[in-house]
């Protein structure tokens, strides 16, 4: 696994919006007295959604002073999990798979197409719209290959459903829930 480290370019502050603040309250009082740091997964993944989809430092270390935890814990936690984005990405970030399965079912014409039409892996395409990587497994071996774009999962994905997918998102700008 490539190191992961935070973009070369940060803001200066993050903070939570009021909504968001008020939102973190009720994730920290889920855990007892003396655990609250174990609502880390939940903030980091709202301040990521605050920040238009990756995390910045800054709001790694906020995180980490809410929960009253060492800002590199936080840190340790964000860049170990790919969910979490440490550099810029598209308006839409594609996850493709990598593990076997996967891999055995086409993923790396996947990526191939990936490529081409956006650019190299960890790169925004020129108008900001794609961005891609490759993950550890998305957990959805069973509909191989899977790509997951925002929130969405698109499984037994063929390059020339990638393709129509890509375009879709660049016409309409949100991805479908199906295909």
């Amino acid at each position: 696994m490539t190191a992961r480290l935070p973009h070369h370019e940060q803001p200066d502050h993050f903070a939570f919006t009021k909504d968001n603040a008020a939102w973190a309250k009720t994730q920290i009082a889920k855990y007892p007295k003396g655990r609250e740091a174990s609502a880390i997964l939940p903030l980091l993944w709202r301040a990521q959604e605050q920040h238009g989809g990756w995390l910045p430092e800054p709001a790694i270390r906020h995180v980490a002073e809410i929960l009253n935890m060492p800002p590199m814990r936080a840190l340790e936690v964000a860049s170990f999990y790919t969910m979490f984005q440490l550099s810029p990405v598209g308006r839409h970030h594609l996850q493709l798979c990598r593990t076997i399965s996967c891999w055995l079912r086409g993923a790396e014409a996947l990526r191939e197409i990936c490529r081409a039409r956006i650019g190299e892996e960890g790169a925004v395409s020129t108008d900001g719209l794609f961005s891609w990587q490759e993950v550890e497994c998305l957990g959805a071996c069973v509909g191989a290959p899977v790509a997951q774009i925002g929130e969405v999962y698109h499984e037994t994905l063929t390059p020339e459903a990638l393709e129509k997918l890509i375009d879709a998102l660049a016409r309409k700008g949100k991805p479908d829930a199906r295909r």
